[in-house]
């Protein structure tokens, strides 16, 4: 019952952040402000559930399936990517080397927040 409850959870948040990207006109994925408002309903509770946990881990059992789609797309289109392997290459460094960036000053801020309570 609480796989149940847990699943039914996360949809509910994703669905949530959809309705709300589509009803705003946001420019962000509803899957991102799903995130967000499971992320906003973890805090809030001061902690997370057990039926999220167990749906969460339910589902990071068949996490590499969600790499399958993206092992196709290389495969179909291979010659694609090995005409334009520069523009790929610098675009892939450069969302690395943002995401590290912003990464870390989100820890960097988490951290001095953290300390200061």
């Amino acid at each position: 019952m609480e796989l149940l409850f847990g699943l039914a959870t996360l949809i509910g948040l994703w669905l949530l952040g959809e309705a709300l990207a589509q009803w705003l006109s946001l420019p962000i994925p509803g899957s991102v402000l799903g995130m967000a408002a499971l992320f906003l309903f973890l805090l809030l509770r001061g902690g997370e559930p057990k039926a999220i946990t167990v749906a969460s881990d339910g589902l990071l059992k068949y996490l590499a399936l969600l790499f399958v789609p993206a092992g196709v797309g290389v495969m179909v289109y291979g010659d694609d990517l090995l005409a334009a392997w520069l523009p790929a290459t610098v675009a892939v460094v450069v969302a690395t080397l943002v995401t590290l960036a912003v990464s870390a000053a989100v820890m960097a801020l988490a951290m001095r927040l953290g300390a200061r309570r």
